[in-house]
C-alpha cells in the first residue's frame, strides 16, 4: 500500500511537470543526482565450548546479530581457520594471501580477506623514551620469537615509532629470515647509537603527522606517543582480519597536565581498526636497592632513611605501567610486566589469535554523528559456548560546510561525544590563586602550534576563526563552569614566513571554590573543521588547611610579558590590572610547554598567603636550576612584596626575571623555594624545564 502511494505520487508529479514544461518557456533540464551509503561492518567472533575449544562447524544462520537493539542481516560471512599445531600449518599455503572469499548475501561488495588462514601480529616498537639497554633487551626478545615461533600461518610486521614518526621497517612477511634479519639491523643501529631507521624499509615520515612538529610541543612526550600509536592502529584497520599488536616500550606515564583524551582516543583508534594491543614493559623485572642503583646519584634528605625515597620509585614504576594495562584492557589484550622474559608477552598474544568468523553486515544506521553503537551477538545453538567479539564502535563523522547553527551543533556534538577528536594539538595549563579565604581564581591558558594553522593559509585565506568550547565539572559529575569563546587570527603573506613558529595562545579565567575538578576543552579551525580535545583532572586546593609549609599558589613560568594596551584577542579587554599575572601594567603570558629560550627572559610568578600570627612575615624566594644533582644556576633572595593585607589574610606577590644566556641548552629541574623568617616555615617548588638555542 505505501509502495502504490507513492507511485501513484510520483506519476502525478511527473505529470504536472510535463504539463509545466509545454505550456511555458523552454527552460534547461537540471540533471538529479541521487547519492547513498552502505557502511560495511566487519566482526571478528571467536565461538568456544566449554573446554576452550574453538566450534568450527557454525553458519552464518546460527548468528543473530544487533546493532542498537535493531536486527542487522548477515551479508558476508567467513571463517579464520587459525591451527595452533605447527605440524598442521602445511595445508596453507605461504604463498596464498591475496583472496576473496566468503558468501556474500547482499547487493554489495563482499569485503577483501587479503590474508585468509593467516594470523596477523605487529611488533611495535617505541624507541622515543626507551634506553639502549631496554632497545635490546625488547630486540632480541621479538627476534627469538621469530626464529623459534613463527610457524607458515604467522605473518608479522614491524612498525618502529623514532624521530618523531611512525615507520613500517617490515611489511607483513611469513618469513622469519626476513623479520629476523630487520631486527638484527635494528639491533646494530641501537648499539651503534643510531635512533634513525628511515634507511629500512621506507622512508620515514616527519612528525607533522600528528601535528607536533613545533619543538616546544615535543616535550609532551606521552601524548605524542598515543598518537602514534593510534597512527599504527590506523594503519592496520586497512586490513578486516582480526589483528594483535605488541607494544614494546618502557611504560606510558600521564602526569596531571598531559592530555587525557588522547589516551582515550588512541583506544578508540585501536578498537575501530579491529586491533588489540598487547604492551611489553621492556624493563623487565628489576631489583632496586632502597637507596637507587649506580646509574643515578645518592638521594639525600631524610626519605632515604624513613623509606619515602623507595616508596616514591615503586610508586613511580607503578603509574608508568598503569597507562600499559589500561591500553590492553580496554582493546581485548594482556599486559607483561616485572619479566624477564620478554618473548612471553608476544606468544600471549600470538596464542590468543586462535580460529574466528568473520561476520559482515551492512549497517541499517546511516547517521554520520560519531555516536557510539552497541552491538550483540547471540549463537542460538547452545547458550553455554562463549562468545568473544567487539561490543560496540563509535560511528564514523562527516562534517559538511555548516550554516551557523549547524557550527554550534557541531562542537556541542564533539563535546557530548566519548570519541574524542585530536585532528588539532592543543596544549593547556591551568593554575589557581586565592581571592580570599573562601574563593580561588583559576586561569586557564590553551596554545596551539602555529604550523597547525597552516593549512588555512594554503587555501588562500587571509585569516582564520578558532572556536572554543569547554566546560568544568565537580567530583560528582556536575557542570560547575563553561566558556564558549572565539577568537581570529590573520594568515596574511608577511606573516606566513615566520607563523609556522609562534603557537597562538587563549586565555580566561573562572572563579571556583576549593576542591576536585575536571576539564574538557575543544578547539576548531573553522577553515578547516579539525577539531581538538584536551581532557584532565586537576585540584583547587584549600591553602586555609595548610599549616606546616608556606601557603603558595601555582608557579607561573613564563619567558614574555606583554602591556596591556597591547594584549591580542581581546585579552586586553579581559585583562583586570589587579589579576596575579599582571605586573606593573604588564601580562605575563604563561609558557605552558615549559620550553624557552636563551635570547629570552625567563620570567617567574608565584603568591604566597602566609597565615595572619603575632609575627609579620618575612618572606624571601630562591630560583635554582638543576642537573641531576648539580647546581648549574642560581639567583639571591628576592622579597615578597604584599599586595593585600585584610582580615581574611594576607598576598604576597613575587616574581623573578632572569636572564638564560649563560646556561647551555638542555633539560633542567627549576626548583623554589619560598621561606617565611618570621614563621619558621618554607615551600618547596620542582618542575622540568627545557632550555633551547
Amino acid at each position: 500500500m505505501v509502495r502504490r502511494t507513492l507511485l501513484v505520487s510520483l506519476l502525478a508529479l511527473a505529470a504536472q511537470a510535463q504539463q509545466i514544461g509545454q505550456n511555458g518557456v523552454f527552460q534547461k533540464e537540471e540533471a538529479v543526482t541521487f547519492k547513498t551509503t552502505a557502511r560495511l561492518v566487519i566482526q571478528a567472533v571467536t565461538v568456544k565450548d566449554k573446554q576452550g575449544r574453538t566450534v568450527a562447524d557454525l553458519t552464518a544462520d546460527d548468528f543473530t546479530l544487533l546493532e542498537n537493539g535493531s536486527p542487522q542481516a548477515i551479508r558476508f560471512f567467513d571463517y579464520e581457520n587459525l591451527p595452533e599445531n605447527p605440524a598442521g600449518m602445511d595445508a596453507v599455503a605461504p604463498g596464498a594471501v591475496t583472496t576473496e572469499s566468503g558468501s556474500n548475501g547482499g547487493d554489495g561488495p563482499a569485503p577483501v580477506v587479503r590474508h585468509r588462514n593467516r594470523r596477523l601480529l605487529a611488533l611495535y616498537f617505541d624507541f622515543t623514551a626507551m634506553p639502549v639497554v631496554d632497545r635490546l633487551r625488547a630486540l632480541s626478545a621479538a627476534q627469538h620469537f621469530a626464529e623459534t615461533r613463527m610457524t607458515s600461518a604467522d605473518l608479522v610486521t614491524v612498525m618502529v615509532y623514532a624521530g618523531g614518526s611512525v615507520q613500517v621497517v617490515q611489511e607483513f612477511s611469513g618469513e622469519p629470515g626476513a623479520i629476523a634479519g630487520t631486527l638484527r639491523t635494528l639491533s646494530a643501529q641501537a648499539i651503534q647509537g643510531a635512533d634513525d631507521t628511515t634507511g629500512i624499509g621506507m622512508d620515514g615520515a616527519t612528525g607533522a603527522a600528528f601535528g607536533q612538529n613545533d619543538a616546544e610541543f615535543n616535550i609532551f612526550s606521552t601524548d605524542r606517543q598515543l598518537s602514534a600509536l593510534q597512527t599504527a592502529s590506523a594503519l592496520l584497520g586497512r586490513l578486516n582480519e582480526k589483528k594483535a599488536l605488541v607494544y614494546f616500550g618502557s611504560g606510558l606515564r600521564l602526569n596531571g597536565s598531559d592530555n587525557q583524551a588522547q589516551l582515550q582516543a588512541t583506544i578508540n583508534a585501536a578498537v575501530r581498526a579491529g586491533v588489540s594491543l598487547w604492551p611489553v614493559d621492556a624493563r623487565g623485572l628489576t631489583a632496586e636497592a632502597p637507596l637507587g642503583d649506580a646509574s643515578q646519584a645518592s638521594p639525600g634528605g631524610l626519605g632515604a632513611y624513613s623509606g619515602t625515597a623507595a616508596l616514591k620509585s615503586n610508586t613511580s614504576r607503578d603509574r608508568s605501567q598503569d597507562i600499559l594495562w589500561t591500553l590492553a584492557a580496554d582493546t581485548g589484550g594482556k599486559a607483561l610486566f616485572d619479566s624477564n622474559d620478554l618473548s612471553a608477552g608476544v606468544v600471549q598474544a600470538w596464542r590468543s589469535m586462535s580460529s574466528y568468523y568473520l561476520i559482515g553486515y551492512y549497517s541499517s544506521n546511516d547517521a554520520q554523528d560519531g555516536k557510539l553503537r552497541r552491538i550483540q551477538i547471540k549463537v542460538g545453538r547452545s547458550a553455554a559456548l562463549q562468545v568473544d567479539y567487539r561490543h560496540g564502535y563509535y560511528g564514523p563523522r562527516v562534517f559538511r560546510n555548516f550554516t551557523l547553527a549547524d557550527r554550534e551543533r557541531q562542537l556541542e556534538d564533539a563535546m557530548m561525544s566519548g570519541d574524542p577528536l585530536t585532528e588539532l594539538t592543543l596544549a593547556m595549563e591551568i593554575d589557581y590563586f586565592q581571592l580570599n579565604r573562601a574563593e580561588y581564581l583559576v586561569p586557564l591558558t590553551v596554545k596551539i602550534p602555529g604550523s597547525e594553522l597552516t593549512l588555512s593559509s594554503r587555501g588562500g585565506a587571509s585569516h582564520t576563526r578558532i572556536d572554543f568550547i569547554g566546560e568544568i565539572k565537580d567530583a560528582f559529575g556536575a557542570t560547575v563552569r563553561n566558556v564558549r569563546d572565539s577568537i581570529d587570527v590573520k594568515l596574511d603573506s608577511e606573516m606566513a614566513g615566520g607563523f609556522a613558529d609562534h603557537p597562538v595562545a587563549y586565555e580566561t579565567a573562572f572563579t571556583l571554590l576549593p576542591g576536585q575538578y575536571s576539564i574538557k576543552f575543544l578547539a576548531r579551525d573553522l577553515n578547516t573543521g579539525r577539531i581538538g580535545t584536551w581532557q584532565m583532572p586537576f585540584l583547587v586546593p584549600d591553602l586555609n588547611r595548610e599549616l606546616q609549609t608556606v601557603p603558595i599558589s601555582s608557579v607561573v613560568l613564563s619567558s614574555q610579558m606583554v602591556r596591556l594596551d597591547q594584549l591580542p584577542h581581546k585579552a586586553g579587554k579581559k585583562a583586570d590590572p589587579v589579576h596575579p599575572l599582571v605586573k606593573d601594567g604588564q601580562k605575563v603570558i604563561p609558557s605552558v610547554t615549559r620550553v624557552f629560550r636563551k635570547s629570552r627572559r625567563f620570567y617567574l610568578v608565584v603568591e604566597a598567603y602566609p597565615h595572619t600570627g603575632p609575627a609579620a612575615p618575612r618572606l624571601q624566594s630562591f630560583l635554582a636550576f638543576y642537573s641531576g644533582e648539580k647546581r648549574v644556576f642560581g639567583t639571591g633572595p628576592v622579597q615578597a612584596a604584599q599586595i593585600a593585607a585584610t582580615s581574611r589574610g594576607r598576598r604576597f606577590s613575587i616574581l623573578h626575571a632572569t636572564s638564560l644566556a649563560g646556561i647551555a641548552p638542555g633539560e633542567y629541574i627549576c626548583q623554589l623555594t619560598v621561606t617565611d623568617s618570621g614563621g619558621d616555615q618554607a615551600a618547596f617548588w620542582q618542575q622540568r624545564i627545557l632550555i633551547v638555542p
